[in-house]
């Protein structure tokens, strides 16, 4: 017995000294804050001070995943280690106020969430990064394409986008009526729990497991409920149709056309016809959790699509 605890503390102090060794991606914050253990993830600081927590794993062309309304950089986790095993780097922010990055009372529009990408991004300084986004990640993600990313972003990926525009206006009547948005909002500020088991259903495909559905429900309760409303407030007024004709990076758009949360003719299918040079693929009987109901097409399609 004694062996057997004397070789599982070799183990553990190997593993610990492999952590500390791995580079980080922002050396600087490693210097500023070198107080915290550092490793395959660190923090950054974006330009209003708030505390950014960003996985980074691999090396080699870097693939910047963001995260869906409520969810973590952890949703991404089985994506991180397929595409680090094709010699690929991913770099998977926790938006604000998500995961284990600060959770401030304010800056959820739009705009301060594409600094705060952009704070990310700059740090790469390379040319050639892949910018991978799902649902509401999508708005970052053209955001900061059309006004920031010519000379960072080689490709994007737009996964279940969710855009161009939720509500529907005078120019946008494929939208949601301003009214359905605000009753589902009330409904959320009632009582998330329940909103989130009422809307459990359609998200996934019927023969996803017990487990990822606990897991994924557990990760949109770890938002706080103040977070959840701004950031849902910020997305339902955000229009990004403008934004959409200024890209002009090769785009890819995977969409399934069981999708509930972000139908494919009102989001993913405008979309794609407001850039210039994109591909849209659509799956049969995906739901809007596409990147785990049909993980493994999904990365087939992505690596097909930046060549790796």
């Amino acid at each position: 017995m004694l062996k057997l605890n004397r070789r599982l503390m070799m183990r553990s102090a190997a593993c610990a000294a492999a952590f500390t060794q791995t580079p980080s991606l922002f050396p600087q914050a490693e210097t500023e804050q070198s107080r915290r253990p550092m490793g395959p993830r660190s923090f950054i600081d974006s330009q209003d001070g708030t505390r950014l927590f960003v996985q980074d794993w691999g090396s080699g062309r870097p693939l910047i995943l963001l995260s869906a309304w409520t969810l973590s950089s952890n949703v991404w986790g089985s994506h991180i280690a397929a595409l680090t095993a094709h010699g690929l780097r991913c770099v998977v922010p926790d938006r604000r106020g998500h995961g284990r990055s600060d959770a401030p009372g304010t800056g959820y529009d739009l705009n301060t969430l594409v600094d705060d990408l952009s704070t990310i991004i700059e740090q790469l300084k390379r040319t050639d990064a892949v910018l991978v986004a799902h649902s509401m990640g999508a708005f970052e993600a053209v955001r900061y394409c059309a006004t920031r990313g010519s000379g960072r972003i080689g490709r994007l990926v737009l996964v279940a986008p969710a855009t161009p525009f939720s509500t529907k206006t005078g120019d946008n009547p494929e939208g949601w009526p301003k009214e359905a948005i605000e009753a589902q909002t009330q409904l959320i500020a009632r009582d998330f729990p329940h909103w989130i088991a009422e809307n459990e259903g359609p998200f996934f495909t019927p023969n996803t497991t017990q487990e990822t559905r606990t897991w994924i429900k557990n990760m949109m309760m770890n938002v706080s409920l103040p977070v959840a409303l701004a950031t849902r407030a910020s997305s339902s007024v955000a229009d990004v149709r403008s934004d959409l004709r200024k890209i002009k990076c090769p785009t890819l758009i995977v969409h399934g056309d069981k999708d509930a949360s972000a139908p494919l003719a009102m989001t993913g299918a405008r979309t794609a016809k407001l850039i210039s040079d994109c591909r849209l693929i659509v799956y049969p009987d995906a739901p809007h959790g596409i990147i785990l109901t049909h993980q493994e097409r999904f990365i087939s399609d992505l690596l097909a699509f930046i060549g790796a």
